[in-house]
C-alpha cells in the first residue's frame, strides 16, 4: 500500500457515516467568563485509569482557540428528545445559552440542564489530527441519567424505526 493515497472525500464521508455515533455538546468559559459551546459527534473512552475521554474540535472551528486553550469543559451526552439542542450547538454565532437554566460545574464550566449523561473534565493532553485537534480529558465528576440517547446515523438523527438503508 502506498503511503499517499488519494480519496474521494464524498465517498469517504459516505463510509464513516455508517457508525452509528452519539450527539454531544461541549461546554466551557472563555477568557472573558461567556459560555461557550459546540455539538460534537467525535467523543470516545479512552481510559478507566486515569478516567480519560476524547473529543475532536475542527482546526476552522469558531471557538477552536477556547476549546484549545481552556483548563476545563464538560461534555454532554445528548438524550434522544434534544435535536433542537444539538442543531442549536451546530450553528455559528448567536446566543447558544439563551432561554437555557444552566447550573456551574467545576471552575464555573456551564452545565446544560438536561442530558443523558455529563463528563465534568480537565484538559490533560491535546494532539494533531489532521484538520481537527483530539483533546484528551481527565474525568473529576459525571452523571448519567436514565434516559435514551440521540443518534446520529447517515447523516440523520436516528429514532426507534429501523436504521435507513
Amino acid at each position: 500500500m502506498s503511503e499517499s493515497t488519494e480519496l474521494d472525500i464524498d465517498a469517504f464521508r459516505s463510509a464513516l457515516s455508517r457508525f452509528a455515533t452519539g450527539i454531544g455538546v461541549v461546554t466551557t468559559l472563555d477568557s472573558a467568563g461567556e459560555k461557550i459551546g459546540i455539538t460534537i459527534s467525535s467523543f470516545n473512552s479512552v481510559s478507566l485509569d486515569p478516567p480519560l475521554i476524547l473529543w475532536s474540535i475542527g482546526l476552522d472551528s469558531m471557538s477552536y482557540d477556547v476549546f484549545t486553550e481552556v483548563d476545563c469543559f464538560a461534555v454532554h451526552i445528548l438524550a434522544r428528545q434534544q435535536e433542537e439542542l444539538c442543531d442549536r450547538f451546530a450553528q455559528r454565532g448567536n446566543n447558544k445559552f439563551a432561554s437555557l437554566d444552566c447550573r456551574e460545574g467545576l471552575h464555573g464550566v456551564p452545565i446544560l440542564p438536561d442530558f443523558a449523561a455529563c463528563f465534568e473534565c480537565s484538559t490533560e493532553h491535546i494532539y494533531p489530527g489532521g484538520d481537527h485537534k483530539i483533546v484528551v480529558g481527565r474525568v473529576h465528576r459525571f452523571e448519567e441519567r436514565e434516559t435514551e440517547p440521540l443518534i446520529y446515523y447517515r447523516s440523520r438523527f436516528l429514532h426507534n424505526e429501523s436504521a435507513p438503508d
